[in-house]
């Protein structure tokens, strides 16, 4: 007698264990700039102007800020290096090299989402 594999079917258990994990990866990549700032960085390591060049409209404030909270969560990194004047270089960690997928996906998602809804490319 063959045992038959029979899908498990969705239960409440089940529902919080994928609630919890994606609420907490929303609540670190939340907001206007964190994206965008991800995504320049995936691009190679930059300094805080070519970063700030790149993403159109964004505040030295808020990049800062942004910064600051991505270097803790360990996403992205932040190294001075001893010049005159000090230079500072940002970097994605390995740990935010993770989220290439991710963004890859969110990417493909937003254009086929424009395209069906707006209907711009």
């Amino acid at each position: 007698m063959e045992l038959v594999e029979k899908e498990e079917p969705k239960v409440h258990s089940k529902c919080l264990k994928m609630i919890v994990p994606v609420r907490d990866a929303l609540e670190i990549l939340s907001g206007k700039w964190k994206i965008p700032i991800i995504i320049s960085l995936s691009f190679g390591n930059k300094r805080f102007r070519q970063i700030a060049n790149e993403i159109p409209n964004i505040t030295d404030r808020m990049l800062s800020k942004e910064l600051r909270d991505l270097e803790e969560n360990q996403l992205v990194k932040r190294t001075v290096y001893d010049t005159f004047p000090v230079t500072v270089e940002y970097s994605m960690t390995e740990y935010g090299q993770s989220l290439d997928k991710v963004i890859d996906a969110l990417c493909e998602w937003g254009t086929v989402h424009r395209k069906r809804i707006a209907g711009k490319d």
